[in-house]
């Protein structure tokens, strides 16, 4: 039996991007689930860390951070670098918190929010974004269509504010999304530098720009650069 209130909240999803899309989720969300690991992807870290430079004011984005098993993890890969955590779950931020200030971590910082729409622009050499923009329970129910869960339109929205706050020639790592980053919107303004193996994909599925469910075999890309010239991304 459907909880009190389901019908109504479908109907306020339908018209608003910004309303609940599921019961228990709050609004810009799309994994429920806050399941991490240290140095979770470290052959995507390393990959990253060999494509940006040694040194140098570097600023990097983990986005849907949890309780930020991924920001210490890329301390460990980026020394000097300003690293950011941003989750929508306020009590993952201040477990973030707590545990930077027992290790007086220098350089961390941790915000609560649903986007990345006040962070600046041009201003991160690199974005992290790892099983967030996904929904593991559609997976695990076999679901043809991925509305009124997720939506392709919010997954586009989110990847162009990415793009944004992006430097020119920066980096944008995606992993574990219930659509493809080649569908976007601002796909034209970046150029794929890396895919993953078969066995270094999550057994997820994946949705087209109408929300349905795409036969045929998976999309392995993971690691894109902006270029240097992205028209299409407003400043």
């Amino acid at each position: 039996m459907k909880p009190p209130g389901w019908s109504f909240l479908k109907q306020v999803a339908r018209s608003s991007r910004s309303a609940l899309r599921r019961v228990g989720a709050v609004s810009g969300q799309f994994q429920t689930y806050s399941h991490t690991l240290p140095d979770r992807y470290p052959w995507l870290f390393r990959f990253a860390a060999s494509q940006l430079p040694a040194s140098g004011n570097l600023r990097v984005l983990s986005f849907g951070c949890s309780s930020g098993e991924e920001v210490f993890a890329l301390r460990r890969y980026f020394p000097q670098a300003e690293i950011v955590g941003i989750d929508v779950n306020p009590e993952n931020i201040a477990l973030c918190r707590q545990r930077a200030h027992r290790k007086a971590s220098e350089g961390l910082r941790f915000v609560t929010a649903a986007s990345t729409e006040d962070e600046r622009s041009n201003s991160y050499d690199a974005i992290f974004c790892l099983a967030v923009l996904c929904l593991g329970d559609l997976t695990a129910s076999g679901a043809l269509r991925s509305d009124p869960h997720l939506y392709f339109e919010d997954f586009d929205a989110v990847l162009t504010d990415f793009a944004r706050c992006l430097k020119p020639s920066g980096l944008l790592l995606l992993h574990t999304t219930n659509f493809r980053f080649c569908d976007t919107s601002i796909a034209q303004d970046f150029e794929t530098l890396l895919e993953a193996e078969p066995d270094q994909m999550a057994p997820d599925v994946q949705f087209d720009r109408q929300n349905q469910l795409l036969p045929g075999p998976r999309y392995r890309a993971v690691a894109f650069r902006k270029r240097t010239a992205a028209p299409s991304v407003p400043v």
